[in-house]
């Protein structure tokens, strides 16, 4: 039986934010950090480089140009809760060329989701199975997926594409445009201002087009330069699909079938402007169209506008502003007012933020590492900060219907914290202070105190079938963020804005294990599934990740509570004393103490290698480091390497081979070649999935990928700072990377882990 516990934390106090269930539109979170903080527990004591690192250099050497029709080069304009994504033409002209070979363009909100209806009233309890707990309790979970329930549940809420706006060009032979027909294309996103310039011929006719985002609103600017643009010839075309083909779980096309079941209508048309309003499953928006000089709104089909200029002098500028039903919109800016906007804010991004330049560099592998640094601290800053958390495709496109997984929320955003972007951070932490009272009921419907938190979920906190539920290494996420914010800014406010997030995750944890009273021990499940998704969870007890992370987050909550004055709570302290120790066979780290054959058996060395993230992610809480190395090897000998590993483990391990004192094997695995480790032009890292390719691919196609996977990025920029600015009682400069004078390394305002 669980030992007895003292009551959860007293309930949060009221806040004045106003949560909106299911669609979130109009959320508005502003979080700020206290001014002037002192050093943060465990900050960087390395001295600063001899001279500032020239920052706008640094990020220009890597700035995107494009001088060809890539589908792998798509580029992105956003704001961290909306996105725009761009081809070659500076907008979506070709959005199914780019959808089918390579990363898509669409244009996505994290505000904006939809439900179908639901006549068969499908609930959670419809998707339920009963699993044993060790004291003999029988537990429903939702993991019953391939029923119509289960489907129904996990396609609902999915997050909708909000619009595709591409060229409309009328060709001289009366044929619709192609990628063939670019000629001369030169496009460059310029990352220091948030700029798309894109430059290119048709039919023997220059044509300039500006793409920019503005950093506050939902809203989308345009310059286009042409003298096609006084023919006629050239207009812009808005068109609304009914959402993405559900039939596809990762990267789906956009759906335009069945044009009768949603609605589009120009709700209002006067001067320079037009406000579309839009009803697809029981949502609402409205897009406001706005532009320069004289032009004509047509609409030649359900859903589709074209935006003609008319009498123009070789220029149009329009903005597309995308607001929820509800929305107060303001007068839609000017192009250049967004365009000053955008910079402004780009220009305080990269000189507020850290930085690391690894100029002046031998090893050949630097410029590259370079490189993906630069590209990822753009992705995620323009993907991984709205008012739900991301999804693993962030803006770029769908993936599992846009839902987030709390378990990758670390990996999206610690680095934040750690880059000087703490405030980015907030915004994903918002959600989760936010959804604490879901979470408590979560928890006490499986007969647990404490907050629980759901796995894969949309804007309000409701689980999704499968196998999701009985994942539990995301359950402690909530502390471990909570303690970048206080070591980012070590304050009374910190302590108290996040104690309740803290406290009530804590509660949880302890409440999950159960003491073996034959054992004298507590032990973790089952049932559970173990962040190494191969088990059977209904057996599955005592993973090596999740027993470190316990304890590692328990002992932290522990701390909070000594910060704020309170005493240490003693079942807490009881837990720290007797929880298992980290299972290990022939001396080395296994996954899963109740299935200790991670060496044993080829099947079982593949998926996420997180034996190794005790002394990686995390500092190392019951670890021996020999243990650790050994396990290591057998890790970089052993492991199945092409068979799904993902893009974050690269880093993870990494990370502990940094920690290890094994600097050249943390470069050496960060940027190994692998399926699932390789960076496009444009610093996406697609990932394999387990679909099968498109019956219409080309002969001899790869299974369908994850054309966009931001928990790479967001790993690779965690381990980066680690190995550079090191981690608690490390003294060396840039202790994660060899000392042999191949490397200069100089970097500013990193944060240090734990």
């Amino acid at each position: 039986m669980p030992a007895a516990r003292p009551a959860p934390s007293p309930p949060a106090r009221q806040r004045s934010r106003r949560l909106l269930q299911g669609s979130l539109p109009q959320l508005a979170i502003v979080l700020l950090l206290a001014a002037a903080a002192p050093p943060a527990p465990g900050a960087d004591s390395a001295a600063p480089p001899a001279s500032p690192i020239d920052r706008r250099a640094l990020v220009a050497r890597h700035n995107l140009i494009v001088r060809k029709v890539d589908a792998d080069a798509s580029l992105t304009v956003g704001n961290g809760g909306f996105a725009f994504g761009a081809d070659i033409t500076g907008l979506q002209t070709f959005a199914d060329h780019y959808q089918r070979w390579g990363v898509p363009v669409e244009t996505l909100a994290r505000w904006c989701w939809v439900t179908d209806p639901n006549p068969q009233g499908y609930t959670l309890a419809d998707t339920t199975k009963l699993f044993r707990h060790p004291d003999g309790r029988q537990v429903g979970y939702p993991t019953q997926a391939a029923t119509p329930a289960g489907d129904w549940l996990r396609k609902n809420p999915r997050i909708h594409p909000l619009a595709q706006i591409g060229l409309d060009f009328r060709k001289a032979d009366g044929s619709p445009l192609t990628p063939d027909d670019i000629r001369k294309p030169e496009q460059t996103l310029d990352l220091w201002r948030g700029v798309i310039t894109s430059q290119y011929e048709l039919e023997g006719r220059p044509v300039k087009i500006l793409t920019v985002c503005h950093p506050k609103l939902d809203l989308l600017a345009v310059r286009l330069e042409s003298s096609l643009l006084a023919s006629g010839r050239l207009s812009v075309r808005v068109a609304f699909p009914r959402g993405h083909d559900l039939s596809v779980k990762n990267t789906p096309p956009l759906d335009w079938s069945h044009p009768e079941s949603h609605q589009t209508q120009i709700a209002l048309e006067q001067g320079n402007l037009a406000r579309l309003q839009r009803h697809v499953s029981g949502t609402a928006y409205h897009v406001i169209l706005a532009w320069t000089g004289q032009a004509r709104l047509t609409s030649p089909a359900p859903h589709e506008f074209r935006l003609e200029p008319e009498k123009s002098d070789g220029a149009f500028e329009f903005t597309a502003g995308f607001y929820p039903a509800g929305a107060s919109p303001p007068s839609p800016p000017s192009v250049e007012a967004v365009l000053e906007a955008g910079t402004a804010h780009w220009d305080r991004f990269w000189r507020r933020g850290a930085a690391v330049d690894f100029s002046g560099s031998t090893d050949p592998r630097a410029a590259e590492l370079e490189r993906r640094v630069v590209l990822s601290r753009y992705l995620v800053a323009v993907q991984m900060a709205g008012v739900v958390p991301p999804q693993e495709s962030g803006l770029t496109c769908a993936t599992w219907y846009g839902k987030h997984h709390t378990e990758m929320i670390w990996w999206h955003t610690a680095h934040f914290a750690l880059w000087g972007n703490p405030e980015l951070l907030e915004t994903n932490l918002a959600w989760f202070q936010l959804q604490l009272p879901a979470a408590r009921e979560l928890a006490k419907s499986r007969g647990l105190r404490g907050a629980r938190w759901a796995k894969m979920t949309g804007p309000a906190m409701r689980e999704s079938p499968g196998g999701n539920p009985l994942i539990v290494w995301n359950q402690p996420h909530p502390i471990h963020l909570g303690e970048l914010l206080y070591r980012a800014a070590p304050s009374s406010r910190t302590l108290h804005q996040y104690r309740d997030l803290v406290f009530d995750t804590a509660e949880c944890l302890a409440a999950m294990l159960y003491f073996d009273e034959a054992k004298g021990v507590y032990v973790l499940g089952p049932p559970l599934w173990i962040a190494q998704e191969i088990y059977d969870p209904a057996t599955s007890q005592n993973p090596s990740f999740e027993l470190a992370y316990w304890r590692w987050a328990l002992a932290t909550a522990q701390a909070w509570r000594q910060r704020l004055g309170l005493d240490r709570n003693p079942a807490w302290d009881h837990i720290l004393d007797h929880l298992a120790p980290l299972p290990q066979k022939d001396g080395k780290y296994v996954a899963l103490g109740s299935h200790p054959d991670t060496f044993d058996n080829l099947a079982s060395r593949h998926d996420h290698p997180t034996m190794l993230a005790p002394l990686g992610l995390l500092p190392g809480p019951g670890v021996d480091r020999v243990t650790m190395n050994r396990t290591l090897d057998a890790v970089l000998q052993s492991w199945d390497w092409e068979t799904k590993i993902w893009g974050w483990d690269y880093p993870m391990i990494a990370m502990t081979a940094a920690r290890l004192g094994r600097p050249e094997t943390a470069v050496e695995i960060l940027l190994r070649d692998g399926p699932n480790n390789r960076y496009l032009p444009n610093g996406h890292c697609p990932q394999r999935s387990d679909e099968a390719a498109p019956k219409s691919s080309r002969p001899g196609a790869r299974k369908r990928e994850i054309a966009a996977y931001l928990p790479a990025n967001g790993a690779l920029l965690s381990a980066v700072a680690m190995m550079a600015a090191g981690w608690d009682g490390t003294t060396n400069h840039a202790p994660g990377f060899p000392q042999d004078g191949t490397w200069r390394i100089r970097y500013e305002n990193l944060q240090r882990l734990p």
